[in-house]
């Protein structure tokens, strides 16, 4: 089941980077808190107008785009 209709682009928003379902949550910005160690309850708590389905749309589109993407190694990131 594909959660990816939740991330959507618009000029007006956030610069057209990829955002949670309209809102001003940059997918970018949401998978920096799951990296620094934020589980997603944490993150629901602090931003409550999120779903956790909007996480898991998050990663769903970085897996997507990671795949498409070439590999980047390590000492170059």
């Amino acid at each position: 089941m594909s959660r990816l209709e939740r991330i959507t682009s618009d000029p007006g928003i956030c610069h057209g980077k990829p955002v949670v379902r309209g809102l001003r949550y940059p997918v970018e910005t949401l998978l920096e808190l799951l990296a620094a160690g934020m589980d997603f309850d944490e993150i629901l708590e602090d931003y409550p107008d999120l779903e956790r389905d909007d996480l898991l749309a998050a990663l769903e589109y970085a897996a997507l785009v990671t795949a498409r993407k070439a590999t980047i190694p390590f000492d170059a990131a």
